[in-house]
């Protein structure tokens, strides 16, 4: 086997393309660039060749301010990267192995799908939930997901939506001008913890969201109270799979978060689609709307670290 260490992006972009499953929204490598292009960490995409097929792969970039690897494109906030469905692409335990050897440092992997190969990992250990919508187990009925919630929080849900029924309640979609004041309503709401406060995120979501607007594939969903904004969506459909990658809603509204996420599921059993992905984090809110849990995983193997990044290019040049 042989093992190879690519930095130029030219090549890395053939690489990609070539070795990784365009599966979800975050496959795809314009998705990606998106984030390599405000972050700017060096590419290290390790690549494990045999009979002339590539039997292994690892694409990382250089993290300088917490010198390890992590995953391709190498966006973080608060020492934790924010794309999922990432990936270890190996075809056995051994190439696994040649792999990570191959790398000069410690490595750190977050939100990796679940791969036979881990159970012989003990560097692999459980990460965050990600959370989905499936359409199809409810026969794209909004009415049949709504019956899968008991009598009592049927109630409770009722209760609390009521206060919309004295109200008009409007939806408009794929407003541009909308993601401004989702922006704006996100840092407010979750102040220097909103990874929009990162010049670096704020520039790689301006990116994402004018290549989805010109692919077709963006969705931006806003809900108005009495004609005043009350909460704001970003999502991206692709391959009828439904990404929710960005939100915020107004305080003054109080619940109106599950007005927008029921919308959410109301219009993608309309429109049949196959998956929607709420992503990581549990907000309490979405194991109450039954939503499907997905266990991801993460690798953090810890290397002598060089002091500088130089040594490292030296040592993956070499590895080449």
């Amino acid at each position: 086997m042989k093992i190879s260490v690519y930095e130029d992006p030219e090549e890395c972009r053939f690489v990609w393309e070539k070795a990784w499953p365009a599966k979800g929204l975050f496959d795809l490598w314009e998705v990606r660039s998106c984030f390599h292009d405000a972050f700017l960490r060096p590419l290290s995409f390790h690549v494990v060749e045999g009979n002339q097929k590539i039997m292994g792969f690892l694409p990382l970039c250089w993290d300088g301010e917490e010198n390890k690897y992590i995953q391709f494109p190498g966006e973080t906030w608060h020492g934790k990267t924010w794309l999922e469905q990432n990936r270890i692409i190996a075809r056995t335990p051994e190439v696994f192995e040649r792999l990570v050897d191959s790398v000069p440092g410690s490595v750190h992997l977050r939100y990796l799908v679940q791969n036979p190969l881990f159970c012989r990992m003990d560097q692999v250990t459980p990460d965050e939930l990600g959370y989905l919508f499936f359409p199809r187990l409810y026969d794209f009925s909004f009415e049949s997901y709504w019956q899968s919630f008991s009598g009592k929080m049927r109630k409770k849900l009722r209760a609390e939506l009521k206060k919309f029924d004295t109200r008009k309640v409007t939806y408009r979609f794929n407003r541009l001008d909308d993601l401004d004041q989702m922006l704006r309503m996100n840092m407010a709401a979750f102040g220097e913890n909103s990874y929009f406060r990162d010049s670096r995120f704020h520039y790689a979501f301006e990116n994402l969201s004018a290549l989805l607007h010109k692919k077709g594939m963006l969705r931006i969903t806003t809900v108005l109270v009495d004609g005043d904004i009350a909460a704001v969506d970003m999502g991206a459909l692709w391959n009828n799979s439904y990404t929710l990658l960005a939100g915020a809603t107004n305080p003054e509204f109080p619940g109106v978060a599950k007005l927008i996420n029921f919308h959410h599921m109301d219009r993608s059993c309309k429109e049949k689609i196959e998956t929607v992905d709420f992503l990581c984090g549990d907000f309490n809110w979405k194991s109450r709307f039954n939503l499907t849990p997905v266990p991801l995983y993460q690798l953090n193997m810890e290397k002598h670290s060089a002091r500088y990044y130089g040594e490292f290019q030296e040592m993956a040049v070499a590895c080449a």
